[in-house]
């Protein structure tokens, strides 16, 4: 057998936890309209783009539903359209309504029948005939950025709504990219739209996993489960390593703080100012997690620490809890006071 772990993002591993009350929140609220946009975020190697792919296999496994995925490194619009052209049924039904879309380079041109020139117009009515075949359609896009073209197919995908068009959509990004593209002067609508933070991983599950797949005790499983703090990569981390080591969860410890820090963790300190830094270096300095104490060291008034907190507590970097406030992923204490140093000028 080989090993269920995996070190690789953005695929689904052979072995992962589910977030089934989430991932059935989202599904609920499309299945039943009361949503038609998710914005799933969290901190890197949380698990966005896993489930992102649970929410698709469960509407791919429904006939009345479409799932395309997209991505912000093309133009959107014209993807979405030539992806919908290319399913055979789909295809086959804009050929017999006579929609001649050639000149975005997608299907045939029709004889006697002008071509459509607006991709708006296209889409608006390609949909038309998705509702009329009592389809909807749900649209995934994964790590979105905040580009023209992602800023172009929000703002359609904001007209097709006002159409009452069966256009659904699911987005994961990173805190920042999600709210610089919120703040975006005509997509305020955005603001709206619930924003998914994911939960850390079931503990229980991830012990039951190690102890599965690793034939450890019970007792074993569950401190290797904790040591994870919920954090999806670590989970895989360590269960890849133990796997392959075949030693005690303790003496593979090392081995999964380099793999966390050289894959996610200097990329997440790259991304920080240098008073974020120091903020968390402050935590990682008072282990009791009281705010007093961090604020004490920082020599900070309750108003100047509060926005550092809460861009923390949405980067996921940090869990707030009334009057304390602590590091939320796996060994990153250590990492940050090994790496904080006081900048110069």
């Amino acid at each position: 057998m080989n090993n269920p772990y995996s070190l690789v993002f953005g695929i689904e591993p052979d072995e992962y936890v589910s977030r089934i009350s989430q991932k059935q929140e989202v599904v609920n609220a499309f299945i039943e309209g009361t949503q038609r946009l998710y914005m799933v975020t969290g901190v890197r190697g949380s698990g966005k783009t896993v489930f992102m792919s649970d929410i698709k296999n469960v509407f791919k496994g429904r006939k009345d539903w479409v799932v395309i995925e997209l991505t912000t490194e093309r133009d959107m619009l014209t993807g979405l359209a030539g992806k919908l052209s290319s399913d055979e049924k789909l295809g086959a039904a804009f050929k017999s309504a006579k929609l001649n879309l050639s000149l975005f380079g997608i299907g045939v041109e029709i004889k006697n029948v002008a071509p459509i020139a607006d991709i708006e117009v296209a889409l608006q009515r390609m949909l038309s005939i998705l509702k009329k075949q009592g389809k909807k359609l749900l649209v995934a896009v994964d790590e979105v950025v905040d580009n023209d073209k992602m800023r172009e197919f929000a703002s359609v995908f904001q007209i097709l709504l006002r159409d009452e068009l069966p256009i659904n959509l699911i987005m994961t990004g990173l805190y920042e990219n999600i709210d610089d593209l919120q703040n975006e002067r005509n997509l305020t609508f955005l603001h709206r739209a619930p924003k998914l933070i994911l939960n850390p991983l079931n503990i229980g599950s991830m012990s039951e996993s190690y102890r599965k797949n690793l034939k450890v005790s019970e007792n074993e499983a569950i401190k290797m489960a904790q040591l994870t703090r919920g954090y999806s990569y670590a989970f895989q981390v360590l269960g890849y390593c133990a796997w392959e080591r075949k030693e005690s969860y303790d003496a593979i410890i090392p081995e999964v703080k380099q793999y966390l820090e050289e894959f996610v963790y200097d990329k997440i300190w790259s991304e920080l100012s240098n008073k974020d830094r120091k903020v968390l270096k402050a935590i990682a300095d008072n282990p009791s997690g009281k705010i007093a104490d961090i604020r004490k060291q920082l020599g900070m008034e309750p108003n100047e620490f509060s926005p550092y907190k809460k861009r923390l507590v949405r980067k996921g970097l940090i869990m707030e809890e009334t009057g304390y406030a602590k590091l939320t992923l796996p060994l990153f204490d250590r990492f940050v006071i090994e790496n904080y140093f006081e900048e110069v000028g």
